[in-house]
């Protein structure tokens, strides 16, 4: 863990001009300077970088913050990555804390793990490209495969010669130990003792990390022989998860944020030829079904993912539960069916990159309507199936976490399937509110090997009415862990002035307060009134925020932002650079600010308390007129009382929030006066 002052050091040395411009062209704008943003395409510059603010900002993607937020966009690195960059371009020695014993001897052993993959990744190169079997084998068959020498080597293509134990007998000899070659997965060992090689013979596809290391291997056999599968590919070690791991996405990274969307293939080939192709923002599933981990890993680039299936119903209908898992996080989610006949590899080898951008343009579906019409064509004239194919899709759409979204696709199935909206609506309904509503997740048994994915083993072997109650945690535990609107107001003024002090907190003694009352900072006393109702942030990260600011002394020069921005937790730092700082704040022409500045502070804060509680209310009262519309529910008379009832309690309760915050805001004044 980098300690806090080698941050600071970073910090103070980088310059986010001198960063940026090693990416991005900048002029000189005012005080600013612009440039077009390396986030997103587009003709006219948008994106500012402050020199005197130490922030940069697009306008238009509104992607941006300080320099290690920069760097970690642009180069998709973690928050100890990033500073890690910066460190070695400033010549700073990252001091970081002692690590114990235990942990020194795991991160010694996987950092040797990943040294001798990429001796071995060095190894298969040079075989391919200045060995004669590599060159007359290897390097003919991905030649025949339409692959360019660019390419090849652009991906780390390899070779592995036949030989049993070439490879083996090649790295003992250049003193990496017997252990750490079973350990990776690059040899296994027989039950005579033997080290031999589990790729001899092959061609070699590197899996690399989001950050570039190579963690695993695949290798496809060239000769004809039956017995032997057509893939292998690298088995579970303590360096690589084939669940956490996607083919490509160190190539496709950049291309998907820039796009907004990532497309999703089976294999390594088809990876390889699109991006040949033109279209670099393509993963592959790297030999598993499609798994939570994976998703995460998407999900950190883009929205947005397009499915390309070639043809196969079969395949299809198997990879429909992983759909589902993506549904849930809340992707975007289409489909696109190839032409009979064609995988991604084979068409791309067709088409350049326009013919093939237009074809997915025009031909990709929604996935609700894709699975509803894909279903349908094996349940005409039955109506059992039909009930399952309702049910199916009844599931699918119920993972999806925004009701409005759930609400748009209940109608175009109820049109597509012919059948009541109520009955859609009273389904779903009661999956999101028993909790049942989560897509089943595949086990490693059950994974479905991908047609270039076979992985060989080893060869041959949930009342009241007071305002605590009525909008206390426990009746939101189960709302998205996302800040609301509200919830990012509020924690934005304690960004900007969690350190400050509170007008009119102080109090000197009287008959009310005997004691009076000590000075508060704008944190304190918002901790304080969140507290009185029982109430608190639902995001972790604003958690955290809070109370790290509440603990700050009162300081009349405010350095909340500061510390934030350059706070050891990513996250912190990201959300603090996010909201400290709003669209207009860079533009030196328009001084307009986010939040009204410090002199307002009396009014501002407790107005936006008032906000924060309100919403939750009114996100109660929404959730029980939901289930007044639940046909089940108002089937029961004495449940819709007790809604009714509970409905206009809260009312009464909403009523007085907004006379007591008024009331609030005169006092306050008042006792500044």
């Amino acid at each position: 863990m980098i300690d806090q002052s080698t941050i600071a050091r970073i910090l103070d040395a980088a310059d986010i001009v001198d960063v940026v411009k090693e990416f991005v062209t900048l002029r000189k704008a005012g005080v600013n300077y612009k440039g077009l943003c390396p986030f997103h395409d587009e003709k006219t510059p948008s994106f500012v970088v402050s020199p005197s603010k130490q922030l940069c900002k697009c306008f238009s993607c509104g992607k941006g913050g300080n320099v290690v937020h920069f760097i970690m966009e642009h180069e998709q690195m973690s928050y100890p990555e990033a500073l890690k960059w910066l460190a070695k371009k400033y010549g700073i020695e990252i001091q970081e804390r002692e690590l114990t014993d235990e942990e020194k001897a795991q991160a010694t052993e996987r950092e040797s793990l990943f040294v001798l993959n990429e001796w071995a990744r060095d190894y298969f190169i040079d075989l391919l490209h200045n060995h004669v079997d590599g060159v007359a084998v290897g390097k003919a068959y991905f030649r025949q495969r339409g692959f360019r020498d660019d390419i090849i080597r652009k991906f780390q293509l390899g070779y592995c010669l036949p030989d049993r134990d070439a490879m083996a007998r090649t790295a003992i000899a250049k003193g990496y130990r017997p252990e750490f070659l079973e350990k990776t997965g690059l040899c296994y060992k027989t039950d005579d003792g033997r080290l031999l090689d589990r790729y001899h013979g092959r061609v070699i596809f590197p899996v690399h990390t989001v950050s570039g290391k190579v963690v695993a291997f695949g290798g496809r056999i060239l000769s004809s022989d039956k017995k032997l599968a057509k893939y292998v590919n690298s088995p579970e070690s303590s360096i690589y998860h084939k669940s956490n791991e996607l083919y490509g996405l160190y190539f496709a990274k950049g291309a998907i944020v820039k796009h907004n969307r990532c497309y999703l293939v089976e294999g390594y080939t088809d990876v390889i030829s699109m991006h040949q192709s033109g279209i670099e923002n393509v993963v592959a599933s790297s030999g598993t079904s499609l798994t939570a981990g994976q998703i995460r890993l998407i999900h950190r680039f883009t929205d947005n993912i397009t499915v390309l299936y070639d043809g196969d119903a079969a395949g299809i209908k198997a990879s429909l539960r992983g759909i589902d898992m993506l549904l849930a996080e809340g992707m975007n989610i289409s489909v696109l069916l190839l032409p009979d006949g064609d995988d991604p590899d084979s068409f791309a080898r067709k088409h350049n990159a326009e013919e093939y951008q237009a074809y997915i343009d025009s031909h990709q579906v929604d996935f609700i309507k894709f699975k509803v019409d894909l279903l349908l064509r094996d349940c005409a004239g039955n109506p059992v199936k039909r009930a399952e194919l309702i049910q199916s899709v009844v599931q699918s759409i119920a993972v999806i976490p925004r009701p409005v979204v759930r609400q748009m696709y209940i109608q175009e199935c109820a049109s597509m399937l012919s059948v009541d909206e109520a009955l859609l609506v009273s389904e779903v309904s009661k999956l999101v509110r028993e909790g049942r509503a989560v897509p089943v997740q595949q086990t490693e048994g059950e994974a479905k090997p991908e047609h270039e994915g076979a992985t060989e083993q080893q060869p041959a072997a949930e009342s009241g009415t007071t305002a605590a109650s009525a909008v206390s945690p426990q009746a939101t535990a189960s709302r998205p862990i996302q800040p609301t609107e509200e919830e990012k107001l509020l924690i934005a003024a304690i960004i900007r002035y969690g350190d400050l002090l509170m007008p009119g907190s102080e109090l000197p003694p009287s008959d009310e307060y005997p004691e009076g009352l000590p000075p508060l900072s704008v944190a304190q006393y918002v901790a304080n009134e969140l507290e009185a109702d029982d109430l608190h942030f639902h995001h972790p990260v604003c958690m955290q925020i809070l109370a790290e600011a509440a603990a700050m002394p009162i300081n009349d020069e405010g350095q909340s932002l500061q510390q934030f921005l350059s706070h050891p937790h990513a996250e912190v730092s990201r959300l603090a650079a996010d909201l400290g700082q709003d669209r207009y704040t860079l533009c030196h022409s328009q001084q307009t600010t986010f939040v009204p500045d410090r002199e307002r502070l009396y009014d501002l804060i407790p107005r936006l308390i008032h906000d924060f509680k309100n919403a939750y209310l009114q996100k109660e009262l929404d959730d029980l007129l939901q289930q007044l519309r639940d046909p089940q529910v108002t089937a029961d008379t004495t449940r819709t009382l007790q809604i009714m009832q509970r409905y206009k309690e809260l009312h009464e309760v909403q009523k007085a929030f907004a006379q007591y915050l008024g009331e609030r805001v005169v006092n306050v004044i008042g006792r500044r006066k």
